[in-house]
């Protein structure tokens, strides 16, 4: 039995892989928590599936340990499999069965009962958007398609976990939204914690709670976007747009009266230029707003997912914008 309930789905302690003198995962120290959308987003080759193997106890660890809902992956594996669904990157299925065929013989050995199996199998292949192929035979299957397939399939046995590695390969850009979306509802409607391995960066950004930044076996980043992007530097730089009627020297002394604003420029009419010291998005909308200002925009410049990813993947950061919610 696993430990009484502590809110954390995975650990990792230390946890590391050797092959030969190649390091794939190096003293990877990670807590995820219960019903969390973690992201862990990496280049390919940064390690990322050698650490969701060892969760699932499929290798072993050189040293450190992990833990899944309480339980050692080397010691319990049967256990961890029954409480995760795992998408690898490249799924397989029987070819010569229908997509209803190799569900129905998943369920048969998670121990499902027919009557629910049934009605689970037609709920999950209408999510993810096979309903009108359910009885056709996998081979005819699209790559994308068995990928969709290989989320339904993950999910029959209800886990508590779901482990998606590189889940959108080869699924057209609508099919990741939806895929994505259902995703999140699953997170909502069933409580599922959801570990996403993926290198790209706005897959990642869409749905995740939190973001791991994983280069060459180590975890160099972590936190939301907007504590990544804060790391960056100590210079945060907001574009604001409002109602060219309120009076510039009015919105000017209301936007500099907020603590830790550092300059205010104008920058055409109803636009302006704030520099910063920390992140003050929230009390200058708040700020403006009672000064009766209409905002028409309002971005932060320089530090969106792109600028993350080249901070941390190159060393280096570009000047793009990222949009920040009212």
């Amino acid at each position: 039995m696993p430990p009484e309930d502590d809110g954390v789905a995975l650990e990792t302690r230390d946890l590391t892989k050797h092959y030969g003198d190649r390091t794939a995962v190096d003293s990877l120290n990670l807590q995820i928590r219960r019903g969390e959308i973690f992201g862990l987003l990496g280049p390919n080759g940064a390690g990322k599936t050698t650490t969701i193997l060892m969760l699932l106890g499929l290798t072993e660890p050189s040293s450190g340990e992990a833990r899944v809902d309480g339980l050692d992956p080397r010691r319990d594996p049967l256990s961890v499999k029954r409480r995760v669904g795992y998408l690898p990157d490249d799924v397989g299925f029987y070819d010569e069965m229908t997509a209803r065929a190799n569900l129905e013989y998943t369920a048969r050995l998670n121990r499902l009962r027919e009557p629910d199996a049934t009605e689970r199998i037609e709920f999950l292949l209408e999510q993810v958007g096979l309903s009108s192929v359910i009885d056709r035979r996998v081979w005819t299957f699209s790559r994308g398609m068995r990928q969709r397939l290989g989320l339904a399939d993950a999910l029959i046995k209800r886990p508590s976990i779901l482990i998606l590695d590189e889940p959108s390969v080869n699924i057209d850009p609508e099919g990741v939204r939806e895929l994505l979306k259902f995703v999140a509802d699953l997170r909502t409607d069933e409580g599922l914690t959801v570990l996403l391995s993926s290198h790209l960066l706005h897959q990642v950004e869409t749905v995740c709670d939190r973001i791991g930044i994983f280069v060459s076996g180590r975890l160099v980043g972590l936190g939301t976007v907007a504590e990544l992007a804060g790391a960056l530097d100590d210079d945060w730089v907001f574009e604001l747009g409002v109602d060219p009627g309120l009076s510039a020297t009015h919105l000017a002394g209301v936007v500099g009266a907020v603590s830790g604003v550092r300059t205010v420029e104008g920058d055409g009419p109803g636009r302006w230029m704030i520099s910063a010291g920390r992140d003050v998005h929230l009390e200058l909308l708040s700020a403006v707003a009672a000064a009766g200002g209409t905002i028409d925009h309002f971005v932060r410049r320089g530090a969106d997912l792109d600028a993350i990813y080249h901070r941390y993947f190159t060393g280096r950061t570009d000047d793009s914008e990222h949009r920040v919610g009212a």
